[in-house]
């Protein structure tokens, strides 16, 4: 590599070539000549290894987006998929050549020797590598429920700092726009005067209720609610947005004879229930619980333990069995963290009990099983596999 007051001419590379003992035959005839551009540094340029998944979104004309806050480490978003940047060191440097032709790029013609003078514009040591990754969406809900969306008396005397649209919230959060608005999805979030928000649980619930109460009176099937009557009879109570919005994150929407109907989740509207008994109590006797969740269903609807998978644990240990509050999305979306603070609750978990909380962190083509292999060990009680932690827990 020269500068540019200095470029090579034909016959010296062709001395170059003799002095290191190389056959001119097994070159190419085409060669490049290096030299370096003007104040040219390391720090000018930052190399990114792409898939060709992501070579054809760029050549696309589709862009890349880092996120993250100054506390986190940074992610990179295509509009539905995020990956994880973690810098590579090269024990060779790496030359960014603008219009430089490799190889496979060059005519198989047996031309005679030729120099091409091309010009280095950057180097670099290192390159950042992407690692598809599941999005980080913990701080999602701790955001919305800054300010949860309480019911129409307090509309529009909020804080507004405490509001986020969906750009404030792709500003923030570690995830493509597509996985975020399914996570808002999920969590059943919706958008008033522009903002995204989260029902308050208690309001959530009093929704709940008007429902059911006029599925009960009108004596309808829980599988064929109508809308547009659901709406006109509650709409004096609430938001008829509000009505509408509850039946979309409880029901499914369908139409039949041009109207439209909901069948109502029946494990969505056990699990809130459920989740309405058990959030201010430490533990609950499970016999006592399943009684009084089964009593606060609305008729017709029938409590199952699976229903709870990923929402509250039940303990069959020592003395009568109990069930407590445990839901997968309080717990840390930091692998090591999460398996410490599972083994934190419980020193050993069966399958059955452990998977529903650790189902989330599987990255593609990963199972659970291939996350307990690395992160526990296992051993067999009374006849029955359980797992514990595979180094001590930090407490």
């Amino acid at each position: 590599m020269q500068r540019n007051d200095n470029m090579r001419t034909l016959e010296e590379v062709q001395a170059t070539v003799e002095i290191a003992k190389l056959q001119e035959d097994d070159l190419q005839t085409t060669i490049h000549c290096l030299t370096f551009g003007e104040n040219v540094l390391s720090a000018d340029y930052c190399l990114m290894e792409l898939d060709d998944t992501l070579c054809k979104h760029i050549e696309a004309g589709e862009s890349l987006v880092i996120r993250g806050d100054k506390d986190e480490k940074a992610v990179l978003c295509t509009g539905d998929k995020t990956y994880d940047l973690k810098m590579a060191d090269t024990s060779n440097l790496l030359l960014l050549v603008p219009d430089c032709k490799t190889p496979d790029q060059l005519s198989g013609s047996k031309d005679s020797p030729h120099l091409v003078q091309t010009q280095i514009w950057g180097f670099c040591s290192s390159y950042w590598e992407l690692r598809k990754q599941r999005p980080r969406m913990k701080k999602l809900k701790q955001l919305l429920m800054e300010n949860p969306y309480e019911g129409p008396s307090l509309r529009g005397q909020e804080d507004p700092e405490s509001l986020y649209t969906m750009l404030d919230l792709l500003e923030r959060i570690q995830a493509s726009e597509q996985e975020l608005l399914a996570q808002l999805e999920t969590i059943h979030a919706c958008r008033v005067d522009g903002y995204w928000r989260m029902l308050d649980f208690d309001y959530e619930m009093k929704l709940l209720g008007h429902v059911t109460q006029l599925v009960d009176s009108e004596s309808w099937s829980f599988s064929k609610v109508p809308m547009e009557t659901c709406l006109e009879e509650l709409g004096p109570l609430e938001p008829r947005e509000m009505i509408e919005h509850w039946l979309n994150c409880f029901g499914k929407r369908y139409t039949e004879n041009e109207r439209v109907f909901y069948a109502l989740d029946e494990d969505k509207v056990c699990r809130a229930t459920a989740l309405l008994l058990l959030q201010n109590a430490v533990k609950f006797n499970l016999r006592e619980f399943q009684e009084v969740w089964q009593q606060s269903v609305p008729e017709g609807m029938g409590t199952r333990l699976d229903q709870l998978r990923g929402y509250a644990l039940v303990d069959r240990g020592s003395g009568p069995d109990t069930i407590c509050l445990l839901r997968v999305e309080d717990l840390s979306e930091d692998t090591v963290e999460r398996f410490n603070q599972l083994f934190t609750l419980r020193e050993k978990w069966t399958e059955a009990d452990i998977t529903p909380y650790i189902q989330d962190l599987c990255g593609e083509k990963q199972t659970t099983a291939a996350l307990l292999t690395k992160f526990a060990r296992s051993s067999t009680q009374n006849g029955v596999k359980v797992f514990n932690s595979r180094r001590p827990v930090a407490t």
